[in-house]
């Protein structure tokens, strides 16, 4: 897709600034969206930054018998994506889906859906999501099909994806989607590889039921997938297991998954690194390791002052990789998140090791044999103007 012009955009953002409230078009359609700043403080790179982040469209249907949905994000211009010259030089679809409803325990989905593997819709209560989010595991949507079946205190999920998502605009070879998915590697990308992942089968089985106090949700799901290398015109494979439990108990949250991740591509170098990709770049990862993720959440009940839906949280995760000589990457945020009027604002304090996404550590090489061996630290926070 062509980057969205300039003058196309500033009466677009003009708009978004009237009063908050999504478009109804009709009884079933809505249109919607968002326009987001961030503020990156990093003393160590001596960054301190007021920024733009994105802008998306939503729309969503929803009648007795069909659903959809679909998302596009612009970027660009702004830090970290400055290297650009204007906003929508960097955009993509998130997901874009179309849906049939047998009744109101059955539904399938066709299009760009996000796979059901793992905690839903997120692996925690962050902004900045976990490190599932950049090893391919967490918020992510491919094309495909899915069903997704409620019997009772159970939920049945079920895809078959060709593929990830398409590439949209941007400036890397395999990087310019939204989800973090097995790509194309750049030419940066030291020992990176060019696999192309196809026929996903992904399933998710959960039930919800009482443990004492907590409202409780505990779930399996499986994911396995085939890599064929550009380069060695081999085929490999990629399988995921994870298990999964959501708590609720009055203002407490408490999420926990641990996943196995193992790949054997068969490239023609190390089968020791795959290369991924989105936000318009690409890095390796550790072919084989588990993922381990914590999260524990307070909703605060009532509001503060000007401040509503007020949340803290705290959230650890590793990915402990099986190769003796890589370094693990790990990454711990606290932070919380509010209403402003209509604004709603996120504040994150980041603290990651060998993590691709947090401090000064290698972009390229965190998630495979490792980055800086320190911690890093810097403040995050995102303000959204939803509509």
């Amino acid at each position: 897709m062509h980057p969205l012009p300039t003058l196309t955009l500033l009466p677009l953002l003009a708009w978004l600034a009237l009063p908050a409230g999504a478009v109804a078009i009709n009884d079933n359609l809505d249109i919607g969206g968002a326009v987001r700043a961030r503020i990156d403080y990093d003393p160590d790179r001596d960054i301190e930054k007021l920024s733009f982040d994105t802008a998306f469209l939503t729309a969503t249907y929803n009648s007795d018998s069909w659903i959809g949905a679909a998302k596009y994000r612009f970027y660009g211009k702004a830090y970290p994506f400055d290297y650009t010259d204007k906003i929508g030089d960097i955009s993509f679809a998130e997901y874009a889906w179309i849906g049939y409803k047998f009744d109101e325990s059955r539904q399938v989905q066709v299009g760009l859906n996000k796979i059901p593997f793992g905690l839903l819709p997120y692996a925690g209560s962050t902004f900045f999501e976990t490190l599932g989010s950049v090893i391919g595991l967490e918020d992510i949507a491919n094309l495909g099909v899915k069903y997704i079946q409620q019997q009772d205190d159970w939920n049945l999920q079920l895809g078959y994806y060709l593929r990830p998502a398409d590439q949209g605009q941007g400036t890397s070879r395999g990087g310019r989607t939204y989800a973090t998915s097995v790509a194309t590697a750049d030419d940066y990308v030291v020992d990176g590889s060019d696999n192309h992942e196809r026929d996903i089968l992904v399933g998710r089985l959960a039930r919800n039921l009482k443990l004492g106090n907590w409202q409780s949700e505990i779930g399996a799901s499986a994911l396995t997938s085939t890599l064929h290398n550009q380069d060695s015109r081999d085929s490999g494979r990629r399988n995921a297991l994870a298990a999964h439990y959501l708590g609720k108990n009055g203002p407490w949250g408490v999420q926990l998954q641990a996943t196995r991740q193992v790949m054997n591509p068969q490239n023609p170098g190390s089968d020791k690194l795959v290369s991924f990709g989105s936000f318009d770049g690409t890095f390796n990862v550790a072919a084989k390791g588990n993922l381990y993720i914590a999260d524990l959440s307070y909703d605060i009940p009532g509001t503060l002052g000007w401040l509503s839906g007020v949340k803290v949280y705290g959230n650890y995760s590793l990915f402990d990789k099986d190769e003796s000589s890589f370094e693990d990457s790990q990454r711990f945020i606290l932070g919380t998140s509010f209403s402003l009027e209509d604004l709603w604002i996120a504040v994150e304090w980041l603290h990651g090791k060998h993590d691709p996404y947090i401090g000064g550590s290698s972009y390229t090489q965190s998630l495979g044999a490792g980055g800086s061996d320190r911690w890093e630290n810097q403040l995050y926070t995102n303000i959204g103007y939803y509509f």
